[in-house]
């Protein structure tokens, strides 16, 4: 087995048997889309990718969370110009990759992190796993993981779940698309061994020229709209409602459009505490 990095990084590299593991490991903030986290799964899914031998790529997690999506304290600190664009570069590496990736998901996803699972070529969640579309409660939409999760569901599907940001299971997440399969937490690592035996079976040209087939209509739409779809998603971060929105989920309180019992938002001592004040 290779092993590359040390004991610091947030994102590991593993390679055995034609298989590279890339296992992102930020559990302390749930794998959320650092900058550093992003430049370092960058690296790795790029060196796994120019391996010899290697056919097939596993993206793994550490901790109870896949990954969180966005990370809001880089967000609110310095927006999310660079964060969107850097978001729709990832997206666009792992639906160009040579190899198949194969996301193997045993916790919770969220917003940025279901993109990323889209983005996937195949995706064995756990039963347990919970995944949400959480953009529309943070005054945002899904703007960027629109690209690579669009297709996988069908418009009704999408439509819901982008709107409500209800959270769902691993077992919904198989039936609309967004996972090739659910299986019972522990199940997961033998479906896992007995794909990755079917897929290493495959040669190097017949896996690398068949996701190309595959994965040419997104790569195609990537190009077309990710830029455009990266500058709504930073205008969205930098509005009023989205800042109210993170607010109140720091201070653990309901945004200023879903206070209980008030029609006019939270009253004038919650106001003081974050909430944008209008005359």
């Amino acid at each position: 087995m290779t092993h590359t990095g040390g004991p610091s990084e947030l994102v590991h590299l593993d390679i055995a048997d034609r298989v590279a593991t890339v296992t992102l490991d930020s559990p302390a903030n749930r794998n959320a889309l650092s900058r550093r986290l992003v430049d370092e799964l960058t690296d790795r899914l790029r060196r796994a990718d120019t391996t010899e031998g290697v056919r097939v790529i596993v993206l793994a997690h550490t901790g109870t969370t896949f990954c969180a999506g966005a990370d809001l304290v880089e967000a609110v600190e310095s927006g999310m110009v660079q964060g969107s664009r850097a978001l729709v570069a990832l997206l666009r590496l792992v639906a160009g990759l040579r190899v198949p990736v194969v996301a193997v998901v045993r916790g919770h996803v969220r917003a940025g992190g279901v993109g990323l699972v889209g983005a996937c070529d195949v995706a064995v969640v756990s039963e347990t796993s919970t995944f949400a579309f959480s953009e529309a409660r943070l005054g945002l939409a899904p703007a960027v993981i629109s690209l690579t999760t669009s297709s996988r569901m069908g418009e009704r599907d999408a439509a819901y779940k982008y709107l409500s940001g209800v959270t769902f299971d691993g077992i919904e997440a198989a039936r609309c698309g967004l996972a090739t399969y659910a299986v019972a937490p522990e199940d997961v690592p033998n479906r896992v061994v007995a794909m990755l035996a079917e897929l290493t079976r495959a040669s190097p040209q017949g896996l690398r020229e068949t996701k190309r087939l595959l994965n040419a209509a997104l790569l195609e739409r990537i190009g077309r709209e990710g830029e455009a779809l990266a500058e709504l998603s930073a205008r969205l971060f930098a509005s009023a409602e989205a800042r109210e929105a993170m607010s109140a989920f720091r201070e653990r309180r309901p945004p200023s459009w879903d206070y209980p019992g008030s029609a006019e938002g939270p009253p004038p001592s919650v106001q003081g505490s974050g909430t944008t004040q209008t005359s």
